[in-house]
């Protein structure tokens, strides 16, 4: 499965049965993301850890990420995965669209680094379409 499909989906299933943080396996794409959604205020925070598995034998770095929630209804609602393995989406700045008439945010890999749709269209760069998160 898709790394960043299975860190949205945990992230989703995690704010369904209402827990105050998940744990995800680390990747800088990953951390990249989550600290994207740390700023624009889907999610409350996010960490770089180790993890210890079995007596000290190995350590593995997870991203401890803490969810946001008001009056017990979760920040994030939805998201939608756009770039697949099979199928990688590449737009022009022209060509980005808002998400939900402005209510969410797209993550777009740039030559700059990953940006927001809002962030991208602002400094004429296109890229690929990671997700839409709402």
């Amino acid at each position: 499965m898709d790394t960043v499909s299975n860190m949205l989906a945990v992230i989703k299933n995690g704010e369904a049965v209402e827990r105050p943080a998940i744990s995800v396996p680390y990747s800088r794409l990953k951390h990249e993301i989550a600290k994207i959604l740390v700023q624009k205020d889907f999610i409350s925070k996010v960490e770089k850890k180790s993890r210890k598995i079995k007596k000290n034998i190995r350590v593995k770095p997870c991203l401890e990420i803490t969810l946001k929630y008001e009056n017990r209804i979760p920040a994030i609602s939805g998201f939608k995965r756009i770039s697949k393995q099979g199928q990688r989406i590449y737009l022009p700045y022209n060509k980005i669209r808002k998400v939900r008439q402005g209510f969410g945010i797209s993550i777009i890999s740039t030559s700059k680094g990953l940006m927001t749709n809002v962030d991208a269209r602002r400094k004429k760069i296109g890229g690929e379409m990671l997700c839409e998160v709402w």
